[in-house]
């Protein structure tokens, strides 16, 4: 906005508040299913979808509403509690072309009740490849459609029966305009001659698959850089799991068990017995005094570990790429290297109009700089790339570069240490003098 500017100066932008059909009930039985499919086979163009999850309140991360919207049949809301199998409508579907929003946060959930996109277009990637920080839905329908979505309830608790009717509609505006969105959004890919990028990100994204199981996922609890004591690790790790399997067995998100914080300060404190576990503030909520028995009985394990059993401070993998802020002190070479890399994806970012991310991740470049190919050529990093995961679009722009970024930054590397050497000799070879005093 201007300075001199105000929000009366704004254009105003009009709310979408309801569908403009109207918003279905939730499709909850087999002969509701049938409709749908059989109106949905016989619609025309891309299909949009959506679902919703409850994450924050229920351990799983499936699907407990499920949106989509075809042009010639309209939208469907259907509950997969009471409708688990959806594979007969991912038939119906087979060949047409799935629009999603942020797509790798639906697919695994969609899979389990038997949806698979037999072709992907993701408008948030979309958005990203086209240069875009700010990518939200409600963001891009605006910038794109001029109109507002009525937002509100992307964090509610969707396992809750029956819905409101708010919710409903939100969960309806989710896919209303999903179908303009993406004609929009394929007019300026074409423009930016990005069409094929985008071709191959969504591909990549259908294909993707669930992430692989996490190594000790309990050392990713909020605080864990605190503890800096092998035993104290442990109780973590105890707490942690014991929260996890009761977390399991209920199907409740593990922070509203126990959040992360009291876990961190418990194995800091080291309470002696239940009592004085539950006089820590951190341990006054409800749900943590209900089981503070199970959560002393873990911190007691714990402490009655052998010094062989304790948890190292750190996980090592023997093709771990250390974190970066490490680098300049045990291997200098390397720090230069991805500073020189990252230097060259921030241009080329900057020069194609792509997020830097989206370019070349992060990790990709991390790998790349600690452990680059033998040969410093565009061959040889294009390999690297590619077994790294990076699509064919991104090695062709950045291969190159990188490599001769990576082949100047050898070339210091051998200079300096030939001028070293070259310093050495000369003090070698120099007599010494004389120090005597003459008489």
């Amino acid at each position: 906005m201007p300075d001199d500017a105000t929000e009366s100066d704004l254009p105003d932008i009009p709310l979408l508040s309801e569908p403009a059909e109207g918003t279905p009930e939730p499709v909850t039985t087999q002969d509701q299913l049938r409709r749908v499919i059989d109106g949905v086979a016989g619609g025309r163009g891309p299909v949009a979808v959506d679902a919703e999850r409850a994450s924050g309140y229920r351990y799983s991360q499936r699907a407990y509403l499920v949106q989509l919207r075809r042009e010639g049949f309209g939208t469907a809301l259907i509950d997969p509690i009471a409708l688990p199998d959806l594979s007969e409508l991912g038939a119906a579907l087979d060949g047409v072309e799935w629009i999603l929003h942020a797509a790798h946060q639906d697919l695994p959930c969609l899979a389990e009740v038997g949806l698979h996109p037999g072709a992907l277009f993701d408008t948030e990637l979309a958005g990203r490849l086209l240069g875009e920080e700010r990518v939200a839905l409600g963001t891009m329908v605006e910038s794109r459609l001029g109109v507002r979505l009525e937002k509100g309830h992307s964090a509610a608790d969707w396992s809750t029966r029956p819905l409101p009717y708010d919710w409903l509609v939100y969960a309806a505006l989710d896919v209303e305009l999903l179908i303009a969105l993406r004609a929009a959004l394929t007019r300026e890919l074409a423009d930016a001659g990005k069409s094929d990028w985008a071709a191959q990100e969504f591909e990549f994204s259908r294909q993707a698959g669930p992430s692989a199981p996490r190594t000790d996922p309990w050392r990713r609890t909020s605080g864990i850089h605190a503890i800096r004591d092998r035993r104290q690790l442990a109780v973590v790790r105890a707490l942690w799991v014991s929260r996890d399997e009761l977390a399991t067995e209920r199907d409740v998100a593990p922070g509203r068990l126990l959040p992360d914080a009291s876990i961190i300060a418990a194995a800091r404190k080291s309470p002696a017995d239940v009592g004085e576990l539950t006089a820590m503030p951190v341990f006054g909520g409800p749900r943590q005094r209900r089981n503070a028995q199970r959560w002393f009985s873990a911190l007691q394990q714990a402490r009655e570990l052998t010094d062989r059993e304790l948890p190292p401070l750190t996980l090592s993998a023997p093709d771990a790429v250390p974190p970066a802020s490490r680098w300049r002190d045990r291997a200098p070479e390397a720090a230069d290297r991805l500073a020189a890399c990252r230097a060259v994806v921030t241009g080329l970012a900057e020069q194609h109009q792509v997020l830097a991310q989206n370019l070349v991740p992060g990790d990709l470049v991390r790998r790349l700089a600690w452990a680059p190919p033998a040969e410093l050529t565009a061959e040889g990093v294009d390999v690297a790339l590619a077994e790294s995961g990076a699509r064919g679009w991104q090695r062709a722009i950045c291969a190159e570069p990188l490599a001769s970024a990576l082949a100047e930054v050898q070339a210091a590397v051998i200079a300096a240490t030939a001028a070293e050497d070259g310093d050495d000799s000369v003090s070698a070879a120099q007599p010494a003098g004389d120090e005597s005093v003459p008489t």
